[in-house]
């Protein structure tokens, strides 16, 4: 017998859903003051480091037509490579470590992406106005208001974001060289291409994705789970203190929630906390239920749900609570830096810095600290003079005058330092071996040269086939600075 109920309704499911705008609050407080700080170091540290001259170029420069890296005093050459992967794992090192110990901390004050939305934000701000203001803006039509503002924005936008691609190709080919080029009009198609291709990024990531690029583009949200533990510094709700939530009352309104004040008192959560400084609660929890701490969320999330992927540990929401809390006269914290375990065996301040030294934590500190210590003792120790043998393979061995055997090679010298030296040519292995004709070059600073060596053997010295020989590079003015790179002699049968 056939069921005669209808059939259920057919379940739609979308694969995407449609960006809900975020409009966030300034939010003012300690953390927002050290975002701001990090804002200012970031920013003047990457505008300022190419315009910073040492040895009579640029600081930093990453010269790739001429294969040399420029660090202050340090001329890196291709086959310091080594270094530059040290100095990677050295920051990979760096950032596990503070994640194991405070979470996305790098995320909410240093990331790129968080300093230049901060940037963009500001600059909306002082165009757009408030929150409520952007609001009603965008819900107005069109109009030649809107459209001065709005345009307004974007060109202010534009000029950071051109820039900073400005800035950025100014770490490739000497920023100097970049201002004379656009002023002549003469800029290369690399550099144009990399300067609006990097501008553009910066403009779309911070300007027009913003959240969205933390929520769905950074692999750092999804794998930093695997760093975290119940020790982990993470922006926490305190729900034992906060529950259950609900709206203050006023004592001379007879116990009226702020829903049923008139508008000019409940709009502005903040305000009418101020008013109400001497109201009660309405329930026994100390959140007030003002949603301040969603309100200035960059992301949009309501961290009273716990914990979330999209948090990038901004501690904003720290900020708007803290605020409320003063307004209406209860303690700070209920929207803190805390941990698991602290809030469930609630544990003092002093505890969770003892347990910051976990196992986790000692591993990677020893780790980053050896491979510190390897990586500046390294570099320390390195001498600016390399030195590669090419044999001639065209002719292993040839009879000259008087008997004597002679084998070409190529010598590959480079002078790292940023010092002139002139270099003698020896070698040894051999007895009588000797280089035919002259055995000094000399390289300027930062140099690197071919040299032909021809090498002699008496007649009748060494054994036929190849010999071990060493040969040495030294400085003529600077005798510490010498290498020994080993080649083979070959002497016919």
């Amino acid at each position: 017998m056939r069921s005669s109920a209808a059939p259920a309704p057919a379940t739609v499911i979308r694969m995407y859903a449609a960006r809900e705008a975020i409009y966030p609050r300034e939010a003012k407080g300690r953390y927002a003051s050290l975002r701001w700080a990090c804002v200012w170091i970031t920013q003047l540290v990457f505008y300022g480091l190419p315009w910073l001259q040492w040895n009579d170029r640029q600081a930093v420069l990453f010269d790739l037509g001429t294969r040399k890296f420029y660090l202050f005093g340090i001329v890196l050459w291709p086959q310091d490579f080594i270094y530059l992967a040290a100095l990677l794992i050295i920051c990979a090192f760096s950032l596990f470590l503070v994640t194991a110990i405070a979470g996305r901390v790098w995320c909410g004050f240093a990331c790129p992406q968080t300093v230049y939305t901060e940037i963009f934000m500001w600059i909306e701000r002082r165009i757009e106005g408030t929150r409520s203001a952007r609001m009603r803006l965008d819900r107005q039509p069109w109009s030649l208001g809107k459209v001065s503002r709005k345009t307004a924005k974007h060109l202010a936008w534009g000029a950071v974001a051109l820039w900073t691609g400005l800035t950025f190709v100014g770490y490739f080919t000497p920023i100097t060289l970049l201002q004379q080029e656009i002023a002549g009009f003469g800029l290369g198609p690399w550099e144009v291409f990399w300067i609006l291709f990097y501008a553009f990024a910066t403009y779309g990531n911070a300007g027009c994705m913003r959240e969205q690029v933390c929520k769905y583009m950074c692999p750092y949200a999804r794998f930093q789970s695997a760093m975290f533990d119940h020790d982990t510094l993470v922006i926490t709700y305190d729900r034992a203190r906060g529950e259950p939530r609900g709206p203050l009352v006023r004592k001379d309104a007879a116990a009226a929630p702020l829903s049923t004040l008139p508008a000019r008192a409940c709009l502005d959560a903040t305000a009418a906390a101020a008013a109400t400084a001497t109201a009660t609660a309405g329930s026994t929890g100390d959140c007030i239920d003002c949603s301040m701490c969603v309100q200035v969320c960059p992301t949009g999330i309501d961290i009273r749900n716990g914990l979330q992927y999209e948090c990038i540990g901004c501690a904003a929401c720290v900020d708007a609570c803290n605020g409320v809390m003063d307004k209406v006269g209860t303690p700070r914290g209920l929207i803190r830096y805390s941990t698991e375990n602290a809030l469930r065996d609630k544990l003092s301040v002093a505890a969770i810095r003892r347990r910051a030294g976990r196992a986790r934590v000692l591993v990677y500190c020893v780790l980053l600290l050896a491979i510190v210590i390897a990586f500046f003792g390294a570099l320390t120790l390195r001498t600016p003079l390399k030195v590669d043998v090419i044999r001639d393979r065209g002719a292993l061995g040839r009879e000259v005058e008087d008997g004597a055997i002679e084998n070409v090679y190529r010598l590959q010298i480079m002078n790292t330092a940023e010092v002139a030296h002139r270099f003698r040519i020896s070698v040894a292995g051999i007895d009588s071996i000797a280089v035919a004709g002259n055995a000094e070059v000399s390289l300027a600073g930062a140099d690197a040269r071919a040299v032909p060596v021809g090498v002699r053997v008496a007649h009748g010295k060494g054994r036929p086939g190849s010999n071990p020989i060493v040969f040495t590079v030294e400085a003529l003015d600077e005798p510490s600075l010498r290498v020994k790179e080993a080649a083979v002699f070959f002497v016919p049968r």
